[in-house]
């Protein structure tokens, strides 16, 4: 039994293939700005969550959708009259880069992971919507890529960008906000639901827990976690999500142990126990298990 995307689903992926933009009315759309430590804010829109740093200069973590672009700058401009200087992107989809374009013609430095610029500049194939990504306009690409990391200096804040494994995608960062004592997440952190991991483009479940592991080396009881997607959270919420899908993730590989095939693991509901809650949002239970699988099978 082949698992198809729910509607939802289908409108996330269909966001990340660009022609969302002619069936979202983004008029309605209102930019929500929610302090979220020392001169950090989460802005809400529609899309993936961005953060704003505000010190010497404006700094932004990813950039939603073009047609949301003003509203954005205008939000920021409730913040503060710094000029924006640098906004990274978390990975390449659509709803945490489609105003890059507006973004650096406002004359704002786009920066991100090489495998991001190398996505957006290429065709892409997202097997769940089977498919094709046309390149990016080249206004749009990140001018500056890391392999590793890159660390901004704001004032007195300290931005770490840090590249971790294949999560969400093979070209996810996470961005620690030292001061502020702040981390965005990106994708590779839905606050009370089940992600999604994009596997076509280098996604992988075990790779999402690596990285919360890997992010929780920098909270405490005070942070403030920005997820990509879902409200703003903190320590609980982050330790939360690791914890459910670490259960997940090892009830299912005993399933794969017993030999068990993909229609088998899904009727065997091995997130149950998690599903009323974490399963709300477009990830439905027995789509996330499907992608858990293939994920662990996956050669």
């Amino acid at each position: 039994m082949m698992v198809r995307p729910s509607l939802p689903l289908a409108a996330l992926l269909m966001a990340i293939a660009a022609p969302l933009a002619a069936q979202v009315n983004y008029d309605t759309v209102r930019v929500q700005t929610i302090p979220a430590g020392r001169g950090v804010y989460m802005l809400l829109g529609a899309g993936g969550n961005i953060a704003l740093s505000v010190g010497d200069y404006a700094f932004l973590v990813d950039d939603q959708f073009a047609p949301l672009s003003q509203k954005i700058l205008t939000a920021v401009r409730e913040v503060t009259d710094k000029p924006i200087r640098f906004l990274v992107n978390t990975h390449w989809h659509g709803d945490h880069t489609g105003g890059n374009e507006n973004m650096a013609g406002a004359g704002i430095i786009i920066v991100a992971h090489d495998n991001v610029r190398t996505r957006m500049s290429t065709e892409q194939f997202v097997a769940a919507m089977n498919s094709k990504v046309a390149p990016s306009p080249r206004a749009a690409l990140p001018v500056i890529t890391f392999a590793d990391g890159v660390a901004f200096y704001n004032g007195d804040e300290q931005i770490h960008v840090v590249h971790v494994p294949p999560a969400h995608t093979d070209g996810d960062a996470i961005v620690h906000f030292t001061r502020a004592n702040t981390i965005h997440m990106g994708d590779t952190f839905f606050n009370g639901r089940y992600p999604f991991f994009d596997l076509s483009s280098g996604g992988s479940f075990e790779g999402i827990i690596k990285a919360v592991n890997s992010a929780l080396a920098y909270v405490n009881d005070s942070t403030k976690v920005i997820p990509g997607h879902g409200p703003l959270g903190g320590k609980a919420e982050l330790v939360a999500y690791r914890d459910v899908l670490s259960a997940i993730r090892d009830r299912v590989a005993a399933l794969i142990t017993q030999g068990k095939s993909r229609e088998q693991v899904i009727a065997a509901k091995p997130s149950a126990k998690w599903d009323e809650t974490w399963g709300s949002g477009f990830m439905k239970p027995d789509l996330f298990i499907g992608y858990v699988y293939d994920s662990m099978t996956k050669k």
